[in-house]
């Protein structure tokens, strides 16, 4: 998957290899975004992780994940199906996280 960066620094994944990777057809995936069913999270690595992303895709029960680095290259990817009814999942990689604050 081709994972570029725009000029303000936002991620832009090509549609229609991502309509594959979340098993839908192009125009599908265009008829959910239009209609708000398709969300994003990009996640920025810390400590450790400095340098990496996480971006997630979700459309219904598919989650694409991957983890980026610096130069936008997929170091780790995963294509998870949510069981129905549930509201967690399990995940491959460690998140990239803000370190916790003393006393919270």
């Amino acid at each position: 998957m081709r994972i570029e960066r725009d000029i303000c620094g936002d991620y832009v994944l090509d549609p229609d290899e991502l309509a594959t990777k979340l098993c839908l057809s192009a125009d599908e995936l265009r008829r959910r975004m239009k209609l708000g069913l398709v969300t994003s999270l990009v996640e920025a690595g810390h400590g450790d992780d400095a340098g990496l992303h996480r971006l997630t895709v979700r459309s219904g029960g598919a989650v694409w994940r991957a983890i980026v680095d610096a130069r936008g290259c997929v170091i780790q990817k995963e294509l998870r199906e949510r069981a129905a009814g549930s509201k967690s999942e399990r995940r491959s990689a460690p998140a990239p996280q803000k370190p916790r604050q003393p006393g919270s």
